[in-house]
């Protein structure tokens, strides 16, 4: 689609906007702010957006429509923000015209909403490290945020969680949750839950880390921690036998990537685990054994921790396949035929529709080529494709999806009103090597060697957007192009869906019929996760470009469509803010489109 009269200025202007705005002189302070209970938490005002997914369902849907598909063509640059170096994975937080963006390297800011006016920083101390698979851990950052009353608590890359006031970014807590330097970390943000903050660990994977990840709640107001959770069965928990007698000390893995979900009505927290380390059986010395809880789905009660249910997406994991991306909880049905039900998709490339009261399978749709699971019965039970996992070191395995999915971290987006998932995916497989396990523990551990292939009959096209049916699992349609699709997704009340590509296109798509409304080359490729807020009866439409893991690993895929500078991690971060243009002739932009 051309680039339309009000869009040309847009790269002019962004040059000027991120040399000046972005940095402001002076911190201003914040004169009035307005707390967040937990009740405004159940119903959040339609103008902010307070969690990583906006609300505790992870819809990423945004009820506003001043920007919408008879307009969306007319969005231009209304202020843009340069960002730390390093993979581009934030998720902008808005309350009441206040921005709170959590960047790589431990850095947050508050921003003036409608300018990028930097108002207070923080900036996390790094200690010191060791090795190189632990930098890269500490430095990566990834909806590291979350709001409750007047603090931000920040999840950190050396395993701690911090509360800042939210009014001038001074610490008012900070805690170590576990010991960073084998390895233990956090790549994604807390979960606001009852006055507690609830947040997973990850990094889970060296010698020293043995054990497994795990989840745990802290009292909001002092930090205090009120129950841990462990990923892997242990000691007198009844699937402590699947990890087929492996010691408790060598048991790794069950990393918690993402964010979780929570129903209030049934008070339950829905957390994805990530697959055992090593990522094969022949790498972890053992038979086929489902080393319960990875690669799973787990229902807790947040009052205690305890595992309600758990449905196991895949059971003795060969090839990195993580299932530990958003759970989104969805009502389908009327009266009493209503069933309450989870959605989710890991790497594979599988959409999963469970019971969110049982954990009972009710369906999944396959959205990608993939060749590992070969059969899923009536009751969800799994039967591995023998023929992929890994037998001999140093032999390459096709394995579809590749270990970047499928999907991985760019979260799915959910709209009510079309009842339809939109799943953002990639059309990829790799060569799998196991090979030597590495013993130093500051260094990467229980990784194989992959190389990225082009998935079979996708015409070259890496980039999918997959709207699914929630009722039925069936697809509606299907939006394919050259470049991966970087980051997470957003549906809006107006009836769009909103992403973008590694190709550096930020997208709108018709929610109903998949078709392109809006198309613009930016500065980078498309990362984090775009959101949409309102201050001042003005809709702001926040997307986040730079490069990261997904795009520097397709880019060879796609060479004539990925910029050089996006194929290496840490260059071109920044937060790009649109809406609808101001004008004398175009006093009320929502009534003039009417």
């Amino acid at each position: 689609m051309p680039i339309s009269a009000f869009q040309m200025p847009v790269l002019a202007v962004f040059t000027v906007l991120l040399s000046t705005a972005a940095w402001a002189e002076e911190q201003a302070p914040i004169k009035s702010y307005r707390s967040i209970t937990s009740d405004v938490l159940l119903d959040p005002n339609p103008a902010d957006w307070l969690m990583w997914r906006r609300t505790y369902n992870s819809w990423g849907h945004s009820p506003l429509d001043q920007i919408n598909s008879k307009n969306v063509n007319r969005l231009q640059l209304a202020w843009a923000y340069t960002q730390e170096p390093g993979n581009q994975e934030a998720a902008p937080l808005v309350n009441d015209g206040i921005m709170y963006l959590a960047q790589s390297n431990n850095v947050v800011h508050a921003l003036d909403a409608t300018n990028g006016d930097l108002l207070w920083e923080y900036r996390h101390p790094l200690p010191e490290l060791k090795g190189s698979y632990v930098k890269r851990q500490l430095l990566r950052s990834r909806n590291a945020i979350a709001l409750h009353d007047d603090k931000v608590y920040l999840a950190t890359g050396d395993a701690r969680l911090v509360a800042l006031d939210a009014k001038t970014g001074e610490i008012v807590w900070n805690v170590a949750v576990a010991d960073y330097n084998p390895g233990f970390n956090y790549t994604a943000g807390p979960l606001i839950v009852k006055d507690m903050v609830i947040a997973g660990i990850s990094g889970c994977t060296t010698p020293d880390t043995g054990g497994g990840c795990f989840l745990t709640a802290h009292d909001a107001e002092t930090g205090k921690e009120l129950w841990r959770r462990h990923t892997i069965a242990r000691g007198d928990d009844p699937n402590d036998a699947t990890w087929a007698g492996i010691p408790l000390e060598e048991r790794k893995g069950g990393s918690m990537w993402g964010t979780g979900a929570y129903d209030p009505e049934l008070n339950l927290i829905y957390w994805g685990v990530a697959p055992p380390i090593p990522h094969s059986e022949l790498a972890r010395g053992t038979p086929e054994a489902a080393h319960l809880y990875t690669n799973s789905t787990l229902a807790i009660d947040p009052d205690t921790g305890k595992i309600v249910w758990y449905f196991q997406h895949l059971p003795s994991d060969n090839w990195n396949l993580d299932h530990a991306s958003e759970r989104v909880l969805v009502d389908v049905g009327d009266g009493d035929d209503t069933k309450k039900i989870l959605l989710t998709i890991g790497k594979t490339g599988i959409v999963w529709a469970l019971d969110r009261k049982t954990g009972k399978y009710l369906w999944s749709t396959e959205t990608v080529h993939q060749n590992v699971i070969s059969n899923i019965d009536e009751n969800g039970k799994i039967t591995l494709n023998e023929a992929t996992k890994p037998k001999e070191l140093d032999v390459d395995y096709l394995a579809c999806p590749s270990l970047y999915g499928g999907k991985i971290w760019q979260a799915t987006a959910y709209n009510p009103t079309t009842k339809t998932l939109y799943v953002p995916l990639a059309n990829m497989c790799n060569d799998y090597k196991v090979v030597e396990q590495n013993p130093d523990p500051g260094e990467d551990f229980g990784r194989g060697r992959f190389a990225e292939r082009h998935a079979p009959g996708n015409n070259g096209m890496v980039g999918r957007i997959e709207a699914v049916d929630v009722e039925t699992g069936k697809p509606m349609w299907s939006h394919q192009r050259r470049a991966i699709i970087s980051g997470g997704l957003l549906t809006t009340g107006g009836g769009l869906v909103i992403g973008g590509d590694g190709g550096r296109r930020a997208l709108a798509l018709d929610a109903r019929t998949g078709t392109v409304l809006w198309e613009l080359p930016v500065s980078s490729s498309i990362g984090g996760f775009p959101m949409t807020y309102m201050v001042n009866g003005r809709q702001y439409l926040a997307i986040p470009v730079g490069s990261n893991k997904l795009v520097q690993f397709s880019a060879s895929l796609t060479p004539d469509v990925i910029a050089p500078a996006d194929r290496k991690e840490g260059k071109g971060s920044a937060l790009l803010v649109f809406a609808l243009p101001q004008a004398p002739d175009l006093p009320a932009v929502a009534e003039a489109e009417q």
